[in-house]
């Protein structure tokens, strides 16, 4: 029911930005907790940031606090990732990932229903 497709990824120097985005289908978008997940080679799928329905609660790996700002629009469709003061550690395959049962237990990969294509993020030292 809901299709995810990313953007926004690239190519970036230690301490630049980047802001990827999420597009959704479905009118039922805002009715979905949101989240990104990466996944680095070698490594496994973590948690990187999640956004309640209406936005008024996010979560953040404790490794992005501070730099990443997960947001939504929900008349666009859309959840964004705002990348600041990246780092060659945060280079990965990032994932979009939808749940229509709410925010809870927002940090585990297993519980989201949708999941976009992914989108590379590669940060330069």
């Amino acid at each position: 029911q809901v299709q995810l497709v990313e953007s926004g990824g690239g190519l970036v120097q230690a301490g630049g930005s980047l802001r990827l985005t999420c597009a959704a289908s479905g009118r039922t978008f805002s009715n979905y907790a949101m989240a990104w997940f990466r996944q680095a080679p070698g490594k496994e799928r973590e948690f990187v940031a999640a956004i309640s329905w209406r936005g008024r609660t996010t979560y953040y790996a404790d490794s992005v606090k501070g730099r990443f700002t997960i947001s939504r629009d929900n008349a666009k469709n859309t959840v964004y990732l705002q990348m600041n003061s990246l780092k060659p550690e945060d280079t990965a395959v990032y994932y979009c990932a939808a749940d229509s049962k709410g925010i809870w237990n927002a940090r585990s990969d297993t519980k989201y229903e949708y999941w976009g294509q992914g989108t590379q993020v590669t940060v330069s030292s």
